[in-house]
């Protein structure tokens, strides 16, 4: 093979290479853009809220997945709770954090509450929160049903705390 011949296949190589590297990352972009601010159901995990060790963690609530107003600092709402966690440095936190005052403000029984997840470490990590903002919608008894991360949109929003208050079966729930 002459000296041409194989600098030519290097370079097809190359560019087969870098075609595959730009498709590999549209097909990642486009799946985290349709993923980004989905409020998704939660799962109940059996063993939730209890340390690997078989007794509860610090901070952590007795009862499999709930959240207690004393643990996330803040009264939780009768209805519903929509949880929310920033930084300092997030963007897209402020206009979450808007959207979720304006949905907390249009129903009765709902609270919204901001955590600082940077100050939180112990409910970020128990919650896995990976990026910010991160909302979670609770339940009148404090489970969390729907989770989202990015900013979610106000009729998902909407959507996902009537489910939230349905499947609670509207019961009191106060703390």
């Amino acid at each position: 093979m002459t000296r041409a011949a194989r600098g030519l296949s290097l370079a097809m190589v190359g560019i087969v290479v870098l075609l595959a590297t730009l498709a590999a990352g549209l097909v990642i972009g486009l799946l985290m853009r349709r993923r980004d601010g989905r409020l998704r159901a939660v799962r109940p995990r059996a063993g939730a809220g209890t340390a690997a060790s078989g007794g509860t963690a610090p901070g952590t609530s007795e009862r499999a997945g709930g959240v207690t107003g004393e643990e996330i600092g803040a009264e939780l709402g009768e209805r519903a709770t929509l949880v929310q966690f920033s930084t300092a440095f997030c963007q897209p936190c402020r206009a979450t954090r808007r959207i979720l005052d304006e949905v907390a403000a249009m129903v009765p029984g709902v609270r919204h509450v901001e955590i600082d997840a940077e100050n939180r470490l112990d409910l970020v990590r128990r919650y896995g929160v990976m990026r910010t903002p991160t909302v979670l919608i609770l339940d009148g008894s404090g489970n969390v049903v729907k989770r989202a991360s990015g900013q979610p949109r106000k009729v998902d929003v909407i959507a996902a705390l009537g489910a939230a208050v349905a499947a609670d079966g509207g019961s009191d729930g106060r703390r």
